[in-house]
């Protein structure tokens, strides 16, 4: 196993072509399909290792639903709904932008 001495390890892992570095960031955010990933107070760690860069990131994770803006604003537009109240509706529908509509217009 590896000696406890972080400059130790520091100075070999750089004698094997890998270099690390610390990046400074407020938040960190991961689109995915539906959702989003998202780091707060995140610690990044950029690791360059004979030109391909790997990065960890490590901090308080939580998830947010994404919702697509071309959704929000034709439900807008066709229920003369406000932004919010159409991110709502399209919440509360699955992102049906159908059913978010009728739920608007009924009233």
């Amino acid at each position: 196993m590896l000696g406890g001495n972080p400059r130790q390890l520091a100075r070999m892992m750089k004698q094997m072509g890998i270099n690390t570095r610390d990046l400074p960031a407020r938040r960190v955010v991961i689109e995915c399909e539906g959702y989003n990933i998202v780091v707060n107070n995140p610690v990044v760690t950029e690791i360059n290792m004979k030109g391909n860069k790997t990065y960890q990131i490590t901090g308080d994770i939580t998830e947010e639903e994404s919702i697509n803006e071309e959704d929000v604003k034709l439900v807008m537009e066709q229920s003369g709904a406000s932004k919010e109240e159409a991110v709502k509706a399209l919440k509360d529908s699955n992102g049906d932008i159908a059913e978010a509509i009728l739920k608007l217009q009924e009233g």
